[in-house]
């Protein structure tokens, strides 16, 4: 049976995946951004999500029996609508078993879950502007670009101001 051809099962995180879940995000933020994470923060970020659910959920697939991708829930309420929107973040798919859809079935089921629950009123996600690749797939499962440009300050993770993806 080759990869493709082998069940996905969509499952909410246990404590038992924080190492795995924590893994993830570390390869993600080098993968994307060129930030080199701190793991012990990392985990004890993790840690914090599974143990405190207003702060947000994770929702992993899986193949047999391995995590093979993940994405966090975290929340916003908008006064204007009266309701709650689910920010996606933290999205990793292992190299191994890219396009074989498992982001899709994972935003399906966010999606769903989502639509069933009376307060949402929609989800959100960011990307960087250059992964071209990851804002086809959003448009093709029917989400837009929003009018909004992100601006932060992080008081944690700084970028160099070379540009070389080195933490100040």
């Amino acid at each position: 049976m080759t990869q493709q051809e082998k069940p996905i099962t969509i499952r909410h995180a246990a404590i038992d995946d924080v190492d795995t879940i924590a893994e993830y995000n570390i390869a993600m933020a080098l993968e994307t951004e060129g930030i080199s994470l701190d793991l012990d923060r990392v985990t004890q970020g993790v840690r914090s999500v599974l143990h405190d659910p207003s702060k947000g959920f994770y929702i992993l697939a899986g193949i047999e029996s391995r995590v093979v991708g993940q994405m966090m829930v975290t929340f916003e309420w908008s006064d204007w609508r009266n309701g709650v929107f689910w920010w996606i973040q933290s999205v990793y798919v292992h190299p191994d078993h890219r396009r074989l859809s498992i982001f899709t079935q994972l935003y399906r089921h966010v999606e769903r879950s989502a639509k069933e629950t009376d307060d949402v009123c929609g989800l959100r996600l960011y990307v960087e502007n250059e992964n071209a690749i990851a804002q086809s797939t959003y448009q093709c499962l029917g989400m837009t670009q929003a009018l909004y440009k992100v601006y932060e300050t992080d008081f944690v993770i700084s970028r160099s101001p070379h540009g070389n993806g080195e933490l100040i």
